[in-house]
């Protein structure tokens, strides 16, 4: 066991979950929580305990946690990139039953349609590698699927707006949570999810 690494990897990965539980009501501006959402969050610390847990008791390789560890620093920076570029949009939780009110296409949404989503998981995946620990993966599934979930509602909010149709042509362009892969023959063109 290495003290020091485990350290490390519980005060970021705990500082990142920070983080995320302020833009909640820091940034996000939804008036209440749909039960959805609620049951994210209690999954979200369901699965910071026992990643805590994981890391405080079993062994794992420093590789694993240097990869988990550098995985959640990128995770952290997108999730600061998407805040910056959404400052003024008045963006919703998760799960808002409400329309939206914009549609973003700058900074990391020029890429993703969902950068939010990106960085949390990115960020679960990175704890997950940190814990190397078959015990880590159920929850991250868990975790993954729910920004799935969320991620689908909100585009088919979009598409009871005024902004479907530009939704559309947004979703031609940018990935769900990953950047589209431009075909061979046309740079500017841009294809797959």
């Amino acid at each position: 066991m290495n003290s020091a690494l485990d350290l490390i990897v519980t005060v970021i990965s705990w500082s990142v979950v920070a983080q995320h539980i302020w833009a909640t009501r820091g940034h996000f501006v939804s008036d209440k929580m749909q039960w959805p959402a609620a049951l994210l969050a209690a999954l979200v610390l369901l699965t910071a305990l026992i990643y805590t847990v994981i890391i405080w008791s079993d062994e794992q390789p420093i590789l694993a946690k240097s990869v988990g560890l550098l995985l959640e620093l990128a995770a952290m920076a997108l999730f600061w990139s998407a805040i910056h570029a959404s400052r003024y949009a008045q963006l919703r939780f998760a799960f808002d039953a409400n329309q939206p009110r914009t549609l973003l296409q700058s900074g990391p949404y020029r890429y993703v349609r969902h950068p939010f989503y990106t960085s949390y998981i990115m960020f679960w995946a990175g704890w997950a590698i940190a814990a190397w620990s078959p015990l880590a993966i159920p929850t991250l599934v868990a975790i993954i699927l729910m920004y799935i979930l969320a991620a689908r509602s909100e585009e088919r909010h979009f598409a009871g707006t005024s902004m479907s149709s530009d939704y559309e042509a947004y979703r031609a362009r940018a990935g769900l949570f990953w950047p589209r892969l431009s075909r061979s023959g046309d740079r500017n063109q841009q294809v797959g999810s």
